[in-house]
C-alpha cells in the first residue's frame, strides 16, 4: 500500500496528498491538528468522556487507532487517554517544539498528528496516549 492510501474493511482508499485536497476533506480545526501538529483546547473534545464500546478511528484516513477497552478516565487531563495502540496503528516521533521534548504520536497510514504520549499511564503499559478528540473518529461496536 503507498504512503498516500489507508485500508479499511479490505478496501483501499486514496488520500489526500496536498495540503489543498486536505483541506477540503478535513474541517478547519482537524486541519490543525492533524497535518499541523495544533492541539484543541483542554476540555472541549467530543470524546473526553466517551465510555461507549468501539474503534476510534483517525479523523483523516478512518484507520482504527485506539479500541474503546484501551481508554481510561486520565484525571483530568482534558483529552481522551489510551493506555495503548491498535497494534501498528501508530508511529512515535521525538517532539522538541515549544522548549520541551515529547513524544509525538501520529497516524501510520496518513501521518496526521493525533497527540503525545507519556509514560505515566497508571496501567501495567505505564503509557497515556493523550490525543485530540478533534483526530478522532468513533465507531461503535455493532454488538450493542
Amino acid at each position: 500500500m503507498s504512503e498516500h492510501a489507508s485500508e479499511r474493511d479490505g478496501e483501499r482508499h486514496d488520500l489526500p496528498e496536498t495540503d489543498e485536497e486536505w483541506r477540503e476533506v478535513l474541517s478547519e480545526e482537524e486541519y490543525r491538528v492533524l497535518r499541523e501538529q495544533g492541539t484543541e483546547a483542554k476540555f472541549t473534545g467530543d470524546f473526553i468522556g466517551k465510555d461507549d464500546d468501539g474503534v476510534y478511528r483517525c479523523a483523516g484516513c478512518d484507520a482504527p487507532l485506539f479500541d474503546s477497552e484501551t481508554k481510561f478516565d486520565s484525571e483530568g487531563s482534558g483529552w481522551p487517554s489510551f493506555d495503548d495502540a491498535i497494534e501498528g496503528s501508530v508511529e512515535l516521533r521525538t517532539d522538541t517544539s515549544h522548549g520541551m521534548v515529547r513524544t509525538e504520536v501520529v497516524c501510520a497510514a496518513c501521518g496526521g498528528h493525533l497527540g503525545h504520549v507519556f509514560e505515566d499511564g497508571p496501567t501495567e503499559t505505564g503509557k497515556r496516549f493523550c490525543i485530540n478528540s478533534c483526530a478522532l473518529d468513533f465507531e461503535e461496536d455493532g454488538d450493542n
